[in-house]
């Protein structure tokens, strides 16, 4: 017997489990079939909310992305310096401080490259205009120098994301602890801040 359920809770119910299946089968393992058994739904409910598998998976990335988004908010709006935030927002983006579970540990799981490119491209779209806010609070500090605040944020949201991320480098310790060192001088010259700036928040990435 199946229950009937508010439409807000039964979408969320199908974006969970499918974010269960996602980590536990891979995205293409899962099929549209595998969540309706899940959740115990007659396909014309699940039609009802999603128009495919691929719709379940843009909408898990959004809402990834949300929560992402809402913690550079936080970080712009914190009495944080503009080095400060700057760092607090690519902290995160290291793979050992993510989480593992949820929609992470299906990013990172086997076979599940469409969800991961798809993440990185969608979160390097919705974050970098907030990593561009701090870019131009630096400038206006007279901290950064640059003409492309939201070009830089791009270039250093996508070097960060994808060179510290283990599904596709696995750098040894002394290598990672050089890739920082030197992510941090690239950081430096790309928003035009005084050489040395940022060198004192390396031991911070390296946790």
């Amino acid at each position: 017997m199946r229950i009937v359920k508010d439409p807000e809770d039964r979408k969320k119910e199908i974006l969970d489990t499918a974010e269960r299946l996602f980590a536990e089968k891979g995205y293409e393992g899962t099929s549209v079939n595998d969540m309706l058994l899940a959740v115990n739904i007659a396909k014309g409910t699940f039609y009802y909310h999603f128009k495919s598998k691929e719709e379940v998976l843009d909408a898990l990335i959004e809402r990834h992305i949300k929560l992402v988004v809402e913690n550079a908010k936080q970080i712009i709006a914190s009495p944080l310096s503009p080095f400060e935030k700057l760092l607090a927002i690519f902290t995160p983006q290291k793979p050992e401080k993510k989480s593992k579970e949820g929609i992470i540990a299906a990013l990172h799981e086997k076979d599940n490259s469409k969800m991961h490119i798809k993440s990185i491209t969608q979160t390097i779209t919705h974050l970098s205009p907030y990593i561009a806010e701090i870019i131009n609070e630096g400038i206006e500090k007279g901290l950064y120098i640059t003409r492309f605040p939201l070009e830089s944020a791009e270039i250093l949201l996508t070097a960060g994301m994808v060179l510290f991320d283990d599904d596709f480098f696995q750098w040894s310790k002394k290598e990672q602890t050089k890739k920082i060192t030197a992510f941090l001088a690239a950081m430096e010259r790309i928003v035009g801040a005084k050489e040395g700036s940022f060198m004192e928040f390396s031991k911070v990435l390296e946790k």
